[in-house]
């Protein structure tokens, strides 16, 4: 069964939503325009809306008291993966070229400023002092997480609680924040919507791990991008702290730069996958699952829950 499935009673919400996002991103710029909408169209899981919309079925649901929310995150996510391909200088994503492949740096930056500056402006319709500033206060520590990762990248002496910190920031928080400003813009009291800000960081934090291994397990054709792309371009993720614990592996880790080539790198992903490495690193994705399973027993029993029960669980199961 597909993700999409799962929450397939939300499609026509959902598809409302997407048509919100295109009429935000639309510019008097063409540059703007044709860069931000082939973004859009780039796809993706749109799973930050899907939990705004989850999140909001435990209060009082109303589309249009959710859909600036829904718009909003998007908008602030699309806006980091146009900076991360510049900071990454990467070529694909979902395996299409990216803003600054089929443009320059400059275009891809100021586009993600852009966008970025339409999440406020669509931030800025939403009538809720607490859902500001829980949308501030993120927006802060992303921020800090960008920079983190451009701190941290080959720097292979880093700790796994640096790793934990910057994916929390990275991917955790916004899906954290997703559930939580969905229960807050229905009217949910201060428990519920505690909760769901649990739920969502678990699983975040579970999606980002699950997404570091498929980084090694997945295929080119799956990934939309060269297996092992992440070491390639310095950044250092679960597996490859957990491998650097052999010390034959952390000799060849070690030499990893932007110059490695694909045949060096194909050779040291099969030899890490050899290890019990990816193993470990799904034990510890699957127990920030079942820290999610466990908050989820302590909402109320209504199908929202069953739906968000079922995305972890696709999570914890995934494959690609």
């Amino acid at each position: 069964m597909k993700l999409k499935m799962l929450y397939s009673y939300l499609n026509a919400d959902l598809t409302y939503i997407e048509k919100e996002i295109e009429n935000s991103i639309q510019s008097h710029s063409n540059i703007l325009n044709e860069a931000s909408l082939q973004l859009l169209q780039a796809g993706g899981k749109r799973i930050r809306p899907v939990f705004v919309l989850l999140g909001g079925q435990f209060g009082s649901y109303n589309i249009e008291s959710l859909k600036n929310v829904a718009v909003t995150l998007e908008l602030i996510h699309m806006a980091t993966l146009v900076h991360d391909d510049v900071i990454d200088d990467s070529m694909l994503r979902r395996g299409k070229p990216t803003i600054k492949a089929q443009w320059d740096n400059k275009v891809a930056i100021y586009t993600g400023d852009y966008i970025l500056a339409l999440s406020l402006e669509v931030m800025s319709k939403i009538q809720n002092e607490m859902a500001h500033k829980i949308l501030a206060d993120t927006l802060i520590e992303v921020c800090l997480g960008e920079i983190e990762q451009i701190k941290d990248k080959y720097r292979f002496d880093q700790s796994m609680k640096d790793y934990f910190r910057r994916i929390k920031r990275k991917t955790a928080l916004l899906i954290a924040i997703s559930c939580q400003l969905g229960g807050i813009c229905s009217g949910v009291e201060e428990k519920i919507h505690k909760l769901l800000y649990k739920y969502g960081y678990y699983v975040g934090m579970a999606f980002q791990i699950t997404d570091d291994i498929l980084d090694f397990v997945g295929t080119e054709k799956d990934l939309g991008k060269p297996a092992g792309s992440d070491l390639l371009q310095g950044n250092i993720t679960l597996p490859v702290l957990l491998a650097m614990k052999d010390d034959d592996l952390r000799k060849d880790i070690l030499k990893v730069n932007e110059y490695t080539t694909k045949d060096e790198m194909k050779r040291l992903i099969d030899r890490i996958k050899t290890t019990n490495v990816i193993e470990q690193s799904r034990n510890i994705s699957d127990k920030y699952l079942q820290k999610a399973l466990n908050v989820l027993d302590e909402l109320p029993n209504i199908r929202a829950r069953k739906v968000l029960k079922d995305i972890a669980l696709f999570i914890g199961k995934r494959k690609f």
